[in-house]
């Protein structure tokens, strides 16, 4: 699965669980919150004001 910044956070952790600690790294402590995984990558990082092309790599990559 290749990801962009609209992913939404729920479909990253289920095609890439291993996503899960690169998010808790960005200080996105809320992984179980429905709303924070109803939320797209780029409205998480910009709430955590976080580069969203930087985690989008980063995911991308695993």
């Amino acid at each position: 699965m290749e990801l962009t910044k609209q992913t939404v956070i729920g479909d990253i952790l289920t095609a890439k669980p291993e996503a899960a600690e690169i998010l808790l790294a960005m200080g996105m402590h809320c992984l179980g919150c429905p709303s924070a995984r109803g939320e797209t990558l780029e409205q998480a990082c910009e709430v955590h004001g976080v580069n969203a092309d930087e985690i989008v790599a980063k995911i991308n990559a695993l």
